[in-house]
């Protein structure tokens, strides 16, 4: 059988919604309506940082500024992974196996992070020439 759910506990998330996306919604329309809307030649330009751009937005990249972008990603993500790991541990009973389980994950992360990060060293990834 399946348990009733109450549809007035989730009356105020539902009101929460409908005023996000509402606010979202009127923002975006009364930026259209009321701000300006100037087009031309020199407002369709590519903007590069107060320059003039020189040559084509077309042309390919070296891959290693992808691979330096990946990395950024990577161990920004490793640090949100992180902190719940960092509040829920030193909650943990001490002396209890339970805590070197814990540990052992984290140093196991950690470890395959370095040890990925060593590899694209040794491969010369971050050497620009």
């Amino acid at each position: 059988m399946l348990a009733t759910v109450d549809v007035l506990a989730y009356l105020p998330l539902g009101i929460m919604l409908t005023i996000a996306v509402t606010f979202a919604g009127g923002v975006i329309i009364l930026t259209k309506l009321v701000g300006p809307s100037r087009n031309g030649p020199t407002k369709g330009m590519p903007y590069e940082s107060g320059m003039n751009p020189v040559g084509t937005a077309r042309k390919r990249f070296n891959v290693r500024f992808y691979l330096i972008a990946m990395v950024f990603l990577l161990f920004d993500v490793e640090v949100i992974f992180l902190y719940p790991w960092a509040t829920t541990f030193p909650n943990l009973a001490a002396g209890t196996d339970e805590g070197l389980v814990w540990l052992g994950r984290i140093l196991f992360f950690l470890l395959t992070t370095v040890v990925a990060y060593l590899y694209g060293y040794r491969k010369g990834v971050f050497r620009f020439d």
